[in-house]
């Protein structure tokens, strides 16, 4: 693809996302609609003038790196952890709940294959974290107690979303599972969500004492913290997390929140606040491009609108996505049922996550056409709809 062609498809994915995001946002719902909405409109769903090609895919990668560093950086470490016991219950029971109910649903009540009714499971536990997040910060409750929870959620989710998707892909390509190599892959990642926070704390402070003390030409913290953001989400991919994960260690390693004791420095919150300062930009010009981007990867011709029977599976198996979700945050503890409600709401975007598993169902050829058009219907369902309800529940 030449530059020009690549600009062009960048102008239009920043423009028309930005103006559907103030089209929505005037009429109450979250930005992120609009930009999700745009790339409806700009891809094969409608126009068909933007093609999510490999360069536009590696850009919205970097859109959602940065922001969940910028979810990292933002969260409170002390809240977190406070909420560590409802996270992870939000976590492993949105899970498993969607996953059981999903195979249940497809396998026993219209009779599809079972690896075919084990990927529709699978595709149920995922949560698109970037969504989610935005769609707070969108109404202002991302520094509230239930969004820790959700933070928190969502990271373990994200890990657990890794597992079954490695899980599923070995038990379809060799006939069985290795629990023992999927319990390798657990203890890695523990291992590196423990230790990566810390290594980054101390990479940090070394990059503060840097700035202090040598530097003296302007652009410093743009290109060290980027570079910072790159690296871990590179030690997180051979790590076997996502590269999400990475990102979300360094925003929290270099937040105001995250001390080590013999690293304090009561210059460091007025770092902390240059970094946020000179960096948002860059988030804000990146992040777009990934909303966008989940909407030019979704094809809606793809659905056959007209099958009776493909209407029933998917209003059943969308109900199955909702219930799921939302059960796992009704059984968190010492929360009111409109904030259980609100968390549930979050947890329900599937996005490019959910994208991912059907993509590797179809690749699988565990998908026919007909199921992964329902896949993907289910996963634009359960991507618009909720930052709607969310507003509702504001």
């Amino acid at each position: 693809m030449h530059f020009e062609e690549i600009a062009l498809n960048l102008v239009l994915i920043l423009i028309v996302g930005r103006i559907f995001a103030e089209l929505v946002v005037k009429l109450g719902a979250p930005a992120v609609v609009g930009e999700v909405l745009a790339g409806l409109i700009l891809g094969p769903s409608f126009l068909g003038i933007v093609e999510l090609n490999e360069t536009l895919k590696l850009l919205a990668e970097l859109g959602v790196i940065l922001l969940l560093f910028e979810v990292g950086f933002e969260s409170d470490i002390k809240k977190l952890k406070a909420e560590g016991l409802n996270a992870f219950i939000v976590a492993t029971f949105g899970a498993l709940i969607p996953l059981a109910l999903g195979f249940l649903v497809s396998y026993y009540l219209f009779n599809l294959p079972f690896f075919t009714s084990l990927f529709i499971g699978g595709t149920l536990t995922a949560t698109s974290i970037g969504i989610s997040l935005r769609v707070l910060k969108d109404l202002n409750l991302d520094k509230t107690r239930m969004a820790q929870i959700i933070v928190g959620a969502a990271v373990l989710d994200d890990i657990l979303g890794v597992v079954v998707l490695v899980a599923l892909v070995e038990l379809i390509k060799e006939g069985n599972i290795e629990v023992i190599t999927l319990f390798k892959l657990i203890a890695f990642m523990l291992l590196f969500l423990i230790i990566a926070p810390v290594i980054a704390a101390i990479l940090g402070h070394v990059l503060h004492i840097f700035e202090r003390n040598h530097i003296k030409l302007p652009g410093y913290i743009p290109i060290v913290v980027v570079s910072f953001i790159l690296l871990f989400s590179i030690v997180a991919h051979y790590s076997g997390l996502p590269e999400i994960l990475g990102a979300f260690v360094a925003g929290l390693a270099l937040s105001e929140s995250f001390e080590l004791p013999k690293f304090n420095d009561r210059n460091k919150k007025a770092f902390s606040r240059r970094i946020h300062t000179q960096v948002e930009p860059i988030i804000f010009l990146f992040a777009p491009i990934f909303f966008v981007s989940v909407g030019l990867s979704i094809n809606i011709k793809e659905i056959n609108l007209s099958s009776i029977e493909l209407w029933i599976l998917a209003i059943v198996i969308f109900i199955v996505a909702i219930i799921g979700k939302l059960a796992g945050a009704f059984l968190t503890r010492n929360l009111q049922l409109k904030e259980k409600i609100k968390i549930g709401l979050s947890m329900i975007p599937r996005g490019e996550v959910g994208l991912i598993f059907a993509e590797f169902g179809k690749t699988a050829k565990v998908f026919s056409g007909e199921i992964y058009s329902i896949v993907i219907f289910i996963v634009l369902l359960t991507t618009l709809i909720p930052p709607f309800l969310l507003k509702k529940f504001k």
